[in-house]
């Protein structure tokens, strides 16, 4: 059992168990600081405690989506290139019994508010257990989608079966078998639960609003002897991982789409696509997210590979258009193995919610404009208020007498994606105009946690007591981000990259979009220019 928070201060307190969280509890405690991690949730894993629901599985291969620290890897082993939800949790019981992590962390625990007590240079944090908690530093470290979105749909408390979002999925399970599904969204969650679904159901329904131009997994088994072999060039691998675009182990080639035949074209198209996972998205060639010529002949292959497995005219072109929707990898593809085909089933339907909207939830289904359907369970796969929205629904206030929520309410400024001027001794990782969504999670855990850790050791080397960015440097930071945004095909989709898909919120690109060397290269700079834009006292 974790141990008790005392009522001392401590010098750090990390808010949330993830990738993010473990790797700051992990270097801070080695270091010598007093530190403890509360979470929300009953157990250890972030995003991975959470994802329940049928089909939940990591869209990063192995041995991407891990720590890259050997103690951790080499008597690991991954039975999946893709694993699924339960082995991500037994992969996190192992990481928490190698480290001994749960001692210091306090779970069921869901940070509410906090304020800065400038007399004493601390942060006071309330919580759902009780006490405030004092800390000298607040390490926010609540992940990309920490808040989940259901849209405002009437009726929504009428129904009298089984409505779950995908995010709040009950941790025992609901068994399809035999029942009417009605699946609204198609982002991954929502491929993942279709899929599911449709070896048992009765009846599966999508509700599609936008086609998910979702990507070939290329799933294979693994084994001991295999991961053996592989495991011969894990040191390569994960130094490869800080020095490429994502923070994978592959990267956008050297070459722009038009520098090759168009033979030479098709084969590296065809390459990625049989590589499976993201090599389609993030390995081809270097200016499809940048150029809308380049990313044309991306979307035809992706299209035509797509509709070859549809036998249906008109679903085929519901799920993979003539014309994109948007370009192509501007939105965050989603990984499947049997989506497409599975609406070749008898059991599996579509509706297009632009030609055919919901008009409310009923207390048997869902009413649209063409009538009623009945459904026994409604997956909500509506995907999150993200990158902000976790750390917004936290009532922080500053120095400045604002909160969070009301400095950012119209649109978000930071320094380096890890700071926020008015908001002292408080960073956050995988946060707003950081590589965030577009970076490999553990790879970010690694690299922005270390240039945390490096910040706070800084601090205490010093005697200091405090550290915080300024407005200038935060203003400097946003606008890099902005010009970046604007150089590339991002601001061409509604995403929620774009923060697009909540109603009223801040349209602009949420995520460094300049990829993790430029990020390191410029945090790097900060550092060694002892920690320019922030002032420690």
């Amino acid at each position: 059992m974790p141990s008790e928070l005392s009522n001392d201060v401590l010098d750090v307190l990390v808010v949330g168990a993830g990738f993010a969280g473990v790797y700051q509890l992990h270097r801070l405690r080695k270091l010598g600081y007093a530190v403890q991690v509360v979470d929300a949730g009953a157990d250890i894993g972030g995003i991975w405690h959470w994802n329940c629901y049928p089909g939940a599985r990591v869209d990063s291969h192995v041995p991407n989506y891990e720590f890259s620290m050997e103690d951790l890897w080499k008597d690991w082993n991954w039975s999946e290139r893709f694993p699924g939800r339960d082995e991500l949790k037994d992969y996190f019981h192992y990481v928490d019994q190698k480290l001994d992590l749960s001692k210091d962390m306090r779970f069921n625990t869901r940070v509410t508010g906090a304020e800065f007590d400038t007399a004493n240079n601390l942060w006071v944090v309330k919580n759902s257990s009780g006490d405030p908690i004092k800390a000298r530093f607040v390490v926010l470290c609540t992940g990309f989608a920490a808040k989940h979105h259901i849209p405002d749909f009437a009726g929504l408390d009428d129904f009298k079966g089984e409505c779950h979002h995908t995010a709040l999925w009950p941790q025992d399970g609901l068994d399809f078998t035999g029942k009417r599904v009605a699946v609204i969204g198609t982002g991954a969650s929502g491929v993942q639960v279709t899929q599911e679904a449709s070896k048992v159901a009765e009846q599966v329904t999508v509700f599609q609003r936008t086609p998910i131009l979702a990507l070939p997994m290329q799933q294979q088994k693994l084994d001991k002897a295999t991961q053996d072999e592989m495991k011969k060039e894990y040191p390569a691998k994960f130094k490869l991982r800080g020095e490429t675009f994502a923070g994978f182990t592959f990267d956008t080639l050297e070459q722009a789409t038009f520098d090759v035949s168009d033979d030479e074209r098709q084969a590296v198209y065809e390459n990625a696509w049989q590589e499976g996972g993201f090599l389609y998205w993030l390995g081809i060639f270097n200016d499809v997210l940048m150029d809308e010529a380049a990313n044309l002949p991306a979307y035809e292959f992706w299209r035509d590979k797509t509709r070859a497995r549809i036998n249906d005219p008109w679903l085929a072109e519901k799920l993979a258009p003539t014309k994109p929707p948007h370009p192509f990898g501007v939105k965050r593809p989603s990984l499947e193995q049997w989506y497409y085909d599975c609406f070749n089933q008898d059991n599996v339907d579509l509706v297009d919610v632009k030609e055919t909207p919901i008009e409310r939830i009923t207390a048997d289904g869902i009413q649209t404009s063409a009538g009623e359907q009945k459904f026994d369970i409604i997956a909500m796969a509506t995907g999150f208020d993200a990158v902000t929205g976790g750390l917004m629904q936290i009532d922080i206030k500053g120095t400045e007498g604002l909160t969070l929520k009301e400095k950012w309410t119209q649109g978000v400024k930071t320094q380096l994606g890890v700071a926020s001027a008015g908001f002292p001794n408080m960073l956050f990782l995988y946060g707003p105009q950081s590589p965030s969504g577009f970076c490999n999670g553990p790879t970010c855990a690694e690299i922005q946690g270390e240039w945390i850790v490096q910040c706070l050791e800084n601090v205490r080397n010093q005697n200091k007591q405090r550290i915080e960015t300024t407005a200038a440097a935060e203003q400097e930071w946003s606008d890099h981000v902005a010009e970046l945004a604007g150089m590339t095909l991002f601001p061409k989709a509604n995403s929620w990259y774009m923060g697009a898909n909540i109603p009223g919120k801040t349209r602009q690109l949420l995520n460094y979009p300049g990829g993790l060397p430029l990020y390191r290269e410029k945090c790097a700079e900060v550092a060694d220019h002892g920690y320019a834009g922030f002032v420690i006292s």
